[in-house]
């Protein structure tokens, strides 16, 4: 049932040509799309979700660019440059191949113990800082952050990739072909999902994405553009745009993420043709579990209660109402212990995982 769901939710080919999402739409309404002449529909069946799903997608795409096509892409080319024991894996130090004259850096954790079982594939993204992959590591300097080692030692593969340009990634946002930071990192992303469903010992419908900060929003992102990824945590990833410092948006718009909502829509949340309302509801009826703490002044809690139930109506319209998880710890910027571990409990239910 829920495969017929996530198939009617998402698909796009037949449907007749749509109005793009409108400059002027109040993004947190939304049970409603417009038609090709511009008029507003009510969303009332899984159908008309995906008319306004699609709309949503082309409102990021208006500010991230476009997605690079994936068809015939390069061997990802898997490299090995060094191989580490841990509590029951190998972590092994990789770069591979994203498409033409780019390889990625990354961190691959592979179980020791070999069993006929096939397990869950995760990905787990960096919070900003200057280390990158190796921030989510047991030896990243923040014991909070230290979520690919976590999830490794409970018999998931985890492939953490860097983010350009942190880590290892010496990226030229100059000389490359994307509007965005933020679509190249999408675009990376879906290729370390194309190299987890590449490893024998990885089931491929079992895909999940992880992470705080930076590597929060971008769980979100690529998982709207991936609907392989089957399981969604997001730490102090995120708030709607009127809820970012009061409006404020200049710090989405370094050449890392949207250079186009300074120098298009001018800094103005209003004309940004997408939200995180949209983004949220965009997931569903895939598993999503946010943790918002009370105190993060990077992304205003008090958004995240304003936007969670409107896309819990597109939960329940999809009947996955309970899909959709929020947790609110009474904390500043961070991903305390307690919550990480709801997260992985969530993350084991939504993928069949059982724990080492």
């Amino acid at each position: 049932m829920i495969k017929l769901l996530i198939a009617l939710s998402l698909f796009a080919g037949v449907l007749p040509r749509l109005a793009a999402e409108p400059s002027d739409i109040d993004h947190s309404r939304l049970l409603v799309y417009r038609d090709a002449a511009g008029g507003e529909l009510p969303v009332k069946t899984p159908a008309d979700w995906a008319k306004r799903r699609r709309q949503i997608v082309d409102g990021m795409q208006q500010a991230m660019g476009p997605l690079p096509s994936r068809t015939a892409l390069p061997p990802l080319d898997m490299r090995v440059h060094g191989q580490a024991d841990g509590d029951g894996f190998t972590r092994l130090t990789i770069d591979f191949v994203t498409e033409k004259n780019d390889r990625l850096p990354a961190l691959l954790y592979r179980p020791k113990a070999k069993r006929l079982a096939k397990r869950a594939g995760i990905l787990a993204l960096h919070p900003t800082s200057p280390l990158g992959k190796h921030r989510v590591t047991k030896e990243g300097g923040v014991p909070n952050r230290a979520y690919a080692y976590e999830l490794a030692k409970r018999g998931c593969i985890v492939i953490a990739p860097d983010y350009p340009p942190y880590g290892d990634y010496k990226y030229d946002f100059e000389s490359d072909d994307y509007v965005s930071g933020t679509m190249k990192g999408i675009f990376n992303h879906m290729r370390c999902v194309d190299l987890l469903q590449s490893l024998p010992e990885v089931d491929p419908g079992r895909i999940g994405a992880i992470g705080h900060s930076l590597g929060g929003h971008n769980a979100m992102f690529v998982g709207v553009f991936d609907t392989r990824i089957r399981v969604i945590v997001s730490s102090c990833g995120w708030t709607p745009f009127h809820d970012y410092y009061g409006g404020n948006i200049a710090g989405w718009t370094t050449d890392r993420y949207m250079p186009l909502l300074k120098t298009r829509y001018e800094l103005d949340p209003d004309r940004v043709p997408f939200d995180f309302y949209g983004v949220v509801a965009a997931l569903a009826p895939r598993a999503f579990f946010s943790s918002s703490p009370l105190r993060d002044s990077n992304f205003d809690v008090r958004g995240v209660k304003k936007a969670i139930p409107k896309a819990r109506e597109v939960y329940q319209l999809l009947g996955q109402g309970e899909a959709l998880q929020l947790r609110t710890p009474d904390c500043e910027h961070d991903f305390p212990p307690e919550i990480r571990q709801e997260a992985y409990h969530f993350i084991d239910q939504a993928l069949g995982q059982a724990e080492n």
